[in-house]
């Protein structure tokens, strides 16, 4: 029998969304609210291009790749520029998890403009090539190296010594 499109992408969501929340989490910074936003909508879009899968390699890579220019695109929406003042969000009791080591990272993530995190994020979270990041980001491999150079200096500097200290301690 064969499956419906509906249940076929409901099979894709379920594997994929824990994989696609972390994601969202990295890119924002750890605001939890906006990375579900983010997902859903990212979820959303993929939805009503399922269809069409078939001629994708890679729907999770494709997903990520949407995932990213979501994100990217509701940066550049005035509205993005608010943010919310309460405490941090909650985080989950993980095996080995610093807090103080993860709201260090989050924060000097939080410094860097949009583009640079994503970046980031993609490079040396989602472990992609230049190449696989220039392509989610749509720009340049060249933009991406570079990009990635200037972003990883900057959280040296936003961390600088407390980097070492907190990585001593866990």
């Amino acid at each position: 029998m064969r499956r419906s499109r509906a249940d076929e992408f409901m099979e894709f969501a379920a594997g994929r969304t824990g994989h696609l929340f972390r994601s969202a989490c990295l890119l924002t910074s750890g605001d939890t609210h906006l990375a579900e936003d983010l997902v859903q909508e990212t979820l959303g879009r993929m939805y009503a291009s399922w269809g069409r899968m078939a001629r994708i390699d890679s729907p999770a890579a494709y997903a990520q790749t949407v995932l990213v220019r979501t994100y990217l695109t509701q940066r550049r929406r005035r509205s993005s520029g608010e943010r919310p003042l309460a405490e941090l969000p909650e985080s989950t009791a993980g095996c080995g998890d610093d807090p103080a080591l993860r709201v260090a990272l989050l924060d000097a993530l939080a410094r860097l403009a949009p583009k640079d995190r994503a970046v980031v994020v993609l490079r040396y979270w989602e472990d992609r090539s230049v190449e696989e990041t220039a392509a989610a980001m749509n720009v340049s491999a060249a933009a991406v190296r570079t990009r990635s150079t200037r972003a990883l200096a900057r959280l040296r500097e936003h961390l600088g010594g407390s980097m070492a200290e907190l990585s001593a301690a866990v």
